[in-house]
């Protein structure tokens, strides 16, 4: 049974990514979206999820190379992670929803595999469609990942997937936060140029 309060996250993650503000290159053309910074790249579309009651971005969303990478950073303690409580939180919820999970050793650590079910009237029923849980704990953050579309079945489309992930920076701010909260996220302060082709 792994330490629930150990942090999981690859050994080279200062270096390779996702990287702490501290650590990244600050002439890197970002774009800034608040508690994480997104690194342009040709193809890739920006989406912010916007939480309906209270208007905040919950989350980003990241359309890339055939698969989707939905991103959220979360405040965590100094010495501890979260990824191994919240991975189990997941699973639970899904195994809920009557869905599966299976952990299997990802690029990052522990993953999840979830085949979820897809709400029946949808002229789908009996379809589930699949889902990678990824997690990395970082210095006082935490970021979470969920990866679908071909990202989550085909081994090439993954490798451009979490190279996006890697690519993201997490900005997680002075200000105390309880762990678990959500970082603030907000739309970009330019226009978004994430669509732009970048140099290839």
């Amino acid at each position: 049974m792994p330490d629930e309060t150990a942090k999981s996250a690859p050994d080279d993650r200062a270096t390779e990514g996702p990287l702490d503000e501290a650590e990244a290159n600050p002439v890197r053309p970002y774009v800034d979206l608040g508690g994480v910074k997104i690194l342009p790249r040709e193809g890739l579309h920006l989406r912010l999820e916007i939480e309906e009651g209270s208007k905040r971005v919950v989350a980003i969303g990241l359309d890339y190379a055939g698969s989707t990478l939905q991103v959220q950073p979360f405040a965590a303690p100094r010495s501890s992670g979260l990824w191994h409580e919240i991975r189990a939180q997941i699973a639970d919820q899904i195994g809920k929803q009557g869905g599966t999970t299976t952990l299997r050793e990802g690029p990052f650590g522990p993953e999840l595999v979830a085949e979820i079910p897809v709400a029946a009237g949808q002229g789908a029923d009996g379809v589930s469609r699949l889902a990678r849980f990824i997690g990395v704990d970082g210095p006082r953050w935490f970021l979470r990942g969920v990866i679908a579309g071909e990202g989550a079945v085909n081994v090439d489309a993954a490798t451009e997937i979490e190279d996006l992930f890697r690519s993201i920076v997490v900005v997680r701010g002075s200000a105390p936060m309880p762990p678990r909260d959500l970082i603030p996220l907000r739309m970009p302060a330019t226009p978004a140029n994430a669509a732009e082709p970048g140099k290839s």
